[in-house]
């Protein structure tokens, strides 16, 4: 009888969770990388810095209207299912501090660059806040 009053009790935690809305982005909310450009061939190791407009930043696990933190995916798309925390791999990397930069060694050769803004949970907001992909050139 625990086991099932335990087990209902998680699927019903569950279903909150899941019926809990995402975080909301305001109109006009901007995600950019500022460097390095599009298309730039760069030395390593390869500093990257982020830029958010119409948002501010806040670390990961505090919740604050209108803000959130940076994820930088690397040689990787946007997961299908942006309704889910991010992952945290070698191709999602967390910026949980509040960070706005970061220098990242990368192998040489093509390698693309995209931020997605995260919320207090790494979810991604609803509308999502996401840059641009870029492309940049590692030289050996």
């Amino acid at each position: 009888m625990r086991m099932l009053t335990l087990t209902l009790l998680l699927a019903a935690t569950a279903l909150v969770q899941a019926a809990e809305p995402r975080t909301p982005s305001p109109a006009g909310a901007e995600l950019y990388i500022q460097s390095p450009a599009d298309g730039a061939s760069v030395k390593g190791p390869v500093t990257v810095r982020f830029g958010l407009k119409g948002m501010g930043v806040a670390p990961a696990g505090i919740k604050f209207d209108n803000s959130g933190h940076h994820h930088l995916l690397i040689d990787a798309d946007p997961p299908a299912d942006l309704g889910q925390p991010l992952p945290a791999n070698e191709h999602v990397v967390h910026f949980g501090k509040g960070q706005t930069e970061t220098t990242i060694a990368l192998p040489p050769g093509k390698h693309t660059l995209q931020l997605v803004l995260g919320d207090y949970l790494h979810i991604p907001h609803d509308p999502p806040v996401i840059s641009k992909k870029i492309t940049i050139t590692v030289k050996p």
